[in-house]
């Protein structure tokens, strides 16, 4: 399976453990690279930046057995903790960031410098011209079947606009969940992979074993979009707790959301009530289940270890 992200990656199949807040971790990316893939973790799963030097020692220490890792960026003014997040990344060093979330200008400048490639998640042609203009070494094309925050096309019609019209590779991120997927995000002419999903059901994952039991039992028919985590369509799996709140902003934040000034501040309130019910559900067992996950845990049938899902994935 060689594609041009196995050769930037140094990697033997073209596949990115994705990024995953609250679930991605040292064991599972270890594990990543183990099975010649690559592994990302958010920095933001960090809460200290002594917290993310470790860990990127870590995985350096684990470099000699194979595989590449890497940390994605939060890169707008909501990540208070970017600059020194940055900071410690290239002073460490990895193989790769993937930014989201606002400009990657001064990620790539400052990586470069260092020797890391960055990739930039993507939802649309506007914002791949402008990444590669600045010296992106790739893009990771979000589409509609990504879990989390994901873009509004298909993987299809977003891989074939994106590889026509840019000339650094593209990603695709969403919708894979076993080795059919990938031929077919291969097909379209991705030169890669990011996968979230199917790895949040893993051993190694640091969440509660009802939340990898419910990747297990819950199929995509039972993702649905809700506005109640961070203001911004989040695909979750449809629990009795989110039936009963509801998938769309209060009425009051409707209206807030409506006065320019108070706007911003609606978001930061409405970003940090989700992440903390996520995080509660992610990390403890809670009736009130706010459980982030794409379609493709379809394929997932039982909580395995990282390197048997990456077999599923390549075999």
């Amino acid at each position: 399976m060689e594609t041009k992200l196995t050769e930037l990656l140094s990697i033997k199949y073209p596949i990115i453990q994705a990024p995953m807040f609250l679930v991605s971790n040292v064991s599972m990316v270890k594990e990543a690279m183990f099975g010649g893939i690559a592994g990302c973790i958010p920095a933001l799963n960090y809460r200290t930046l002594d917290e993310l030097r470790m860990a990127l020692r870590e995985l350096k220490a684990a470099k000699p057995k194979g595989g590449s890792f890497g940390f994605n960026l939060i890169v707008n003014k909501s990540n208070v903790k970017y600059k020194g997040q940055l900071e410690v990344i290239c002073e460490e060093g990895c193989d790769f960031i993937i930014t989201s979330l606002g400009s990657p200008e001064e990620t790539i400048n400052q990586a470069h410098k260092a020797g890391i490639k960055v990739f930039c998640d993507v939802v649309d042609l506007k914002f791949a011209k402008k990444v590669e203009g600045l010296g992106a070494d790739a893009i990771i094309a979000v589409n509609n079947e990504a879990g989390g925050h994901r873009g509004d096309k298909s993987p299809e019609v977003l891989i074939k606009e994106l590889s026509t019209n840019c000339n650094i590779p593209v990603i695709s991120a969403g919708g894979v969940g076993c080795k059919a997927d990938i031929d077919e995000m291969l097909s379209y002419g991705a030169e890669g992979v990011s996968v979230g999903s199917p790895f949040i059901a893993s051993v190694e994952a640091g969440v509660t074993d009802e939340y990898k039991q419910a990747c297990v039992d819950y199929g995509a028919k039972d993702i649905i979009m809700t506005e109640r985590i961070s203001g911004t369509p989040c695909t979750v799996i449809n629990t009795p707790y989110v039936q009963k709140i509801g998938t769309k902003q209060t009425w009051l934040e409707s209206v807030l959301n409506k006065n320019k000034k108070l706007k911003k501040w609606v978001k930061m309130i409405r970003f940090s009530i989700g992440m903390n019910a996520t995080k509660n559900a992610a990390t403890k067992a809670t009736y009130k289940t706010v459980w982030v996950a794409g379609p493709s845990i379809e394929h997932t049938n039982a909580i395995l270890p990282v390197k048997d899902i990456i077999s599923k994935l390549t075999k």
